[in-house]
């Protein structure tokens, strides 16, 4: 089996958080939310992996992902013009397919449970296709699944009235024969070429679609707000470490994970989950609950909860952020003490 990685689209829902670079490498716990879809399609033995991209920023897929070798998988780049839908993205992908079984991760995926096991009963079964749906309560958002007696009779792009609440997760098992099916699709009135649409068509001419139930951790980390949620989940799961030297007097409480050089200066406060990448300073400052820190960060004075900070951000003064998420190369300066819910693109200075 391959794997392949969708990297692409322009990430409206999220500016100015992707003007410049793709959503998909903003870091969730400290690490590009794609970075975690690869771990999965490793996590099931696949180690060829094609990474489409396209759009702004897409050069910096190939720099932090490189040739794969860093993460222990081959990695192919397939370029996208223009974002035509998730079936267009997919079908770029036949010659690097070359007749095998594949899985395809949507880069916004996250997904706690490891699916290995459905990988394997993919790969040695009969199904032409194999989906995770997941309940959800916005159904209208998302492809919908109906089934009855156990079986999908009918799959659907964001309906109006949704028959069901099983929303069809971005983690997909396919066969190469859905490669024909995407030739005979027709835009949607999104002018985009469908997975559902292609996944009913492939029901339509009598092709078995099996589907597993994801009951664990899901999220299509679309918005500011799931991006926040999935930072906090995945944090909750993680192991403690401390790489640093933290001084006396230091309040610790919850599960902190801290990097390599960091100095956390008498007088602060951490309260997990939190986790602090390395060469951070933090002096005179409350941090957490809920807060993922980027390397080389410096905050002073501050107090700051449930956001994410990327790297090389310098936060003075800055009390009662909360809710944040704040791109790297950032810095901030202010006196004010009313709460505060910033959503910051790269390079941003505010000072108030």
């Amino acid at each position: 089996m391959k794997g392949i990685i969708l990297h692409g689209g322009h990430g409206t829902r999220l500016r100015p958080l992707t003007h410049t670079g793709p959503k998909q490498l903003l870091p969730i716990a400290n690490k590009p939310m794609s970075q975690y879809c690869l771990e999965k399609i490793k996590e099931v033995g696949i180690t060829d992996i094609a990474i489409i991209i396209g759009g702004i920023g897409s050069n910096k897929v190939e720099e932090y992902y490189g040739n794969g070798e860093k993460f222990g998988v081959n990695i192919t780049y397939i370029k996208q013009d223009f974002p035509h839908g998730i079936a267009h993205a997919i079908n770029l992908c036949q010659d690097f397919i070359n007749n095998e079984k594949f899985l395809v991760f949507l880069g916004d995926n996250i997904i706690k449970k490891n699916i290995s096991e459905y990988a394997e009963e993919f790969k040695n079964g009969d199904a032409s296709a194999s989906i995770l749906l997941c309940e959800v309560n916005n159904p209208s958002q998302f492809g919908i699944a109906e089934i009855k007696e156990g079986k999908i009779i009918k799959i659907m792009e964001k309906p109006k009235n949704p028959p069901t609440n099983l929303a069809v997760t971005g983690i997909y098992f396919l066969t190469p024969k859905i490669f024909k099916i995407f030739e005979k699709l027709k835009p949607s009135w999104r002018n985009e070429l469908e997975i559902t649409d292609a996944l009913h068509m492939l029901l339509e001419e009598q092709n078995k679609i099996t589907y597993y139930m994801v009951t664990d951790y899901w999220k299509d980390t679309g918005t500011p707000a799931d991006i926040l949620h999935a930072n906090k989940m995945l944090m909750q799961d993680m192991k403690e470490y401390n790489h640093s030297n933290v001084e006396q007097g230091i309040k610790i409480n919850g599960k902190v994970m801290i990097g390599k050089n960091v100095k956390i200066k008498n007088g602060s406060t951490i309260n997990g989950p939190v986790i602090i990448g390395e060469n951070c300073i933090i002096d005179k400052t409350e941090l957490g609950p809920n807060i993922s820190l980027g390397n080389n960060s410096k905050i002073i004075d501050s107090t700051i909860k449930n956001s994410i900070i990327m790297e090389n951000t310098e936060i003075i003064g800055s009390k009662n952020i909360t809710n944040s998420i704040i791109s790297s190369n950032s810095k901030i300066e202010s006196s004010l003490n009313e709460e505060k819910t910033l959503l910051l693109g790269e390079g941003t200075k505010i000072i108030f």
